[in-house]
């Protein structure tokens, strides 16, 4: 499972580093240490907090906006994976923003995507196009 430190996890939630600390300080979200010392989040358990601050009044995100020639790319974390046969269903929170995609299993399997993973989703028109950072 991937892990994430303070600062990956504030940009993924929309918010500071100082704000992404300082719920780890308040217990909202589990922290563990690796061998240098530096917190980290694991995947699934910032995957679950993500849905939970999007969730919450004021969505828990910030004013900032990141810059990017691509005005329809939203950087996030997969929450949710549900294979079928041949299709594929990808939930990915970015900030307080929840995007759902439908794409083939086959799809999905290359990606390599799974639960605590940061990707990015890009939209068109209709169409959400979800990149593997």
């Amino acid at each position: 499972m991937q892990s994430y430190t303070i600062g990956q996890a504030a940009r993924l939630l929309g918010v500071s580093p100082d704000t992404a600390r300082r719920w780890a300080d308040a217990g909202r979200v589990a922290t563990h240490r690796d061998k240098s010392g530096r917190r980290l989040i694991d995947g699934g358990d910032l995957a679950a907090f993500s849905v939970e601050v999007a969730g919450s009044a004021g969505g828990g995100g910030e004013d900032e906006v990141p810059y990017t020639s691509v005005r329809n790319a939203f950087a996030g974390i997969v929450t949710a994976v549900k294979l079928g046969d041949v299709a594929a269903q990808v939930e990915i929170q970015a900030g307080p923003h929840r995007l759902v995609s439908l794409l083939t299993r086959e799809a999905v399997e290359e990606l390599g995507l799974e639960v605590g993973m940061e990707a990015t989703a890009r939209v068109k028109s209709t169409n959400v196009h979800i990149d593997r950072v």
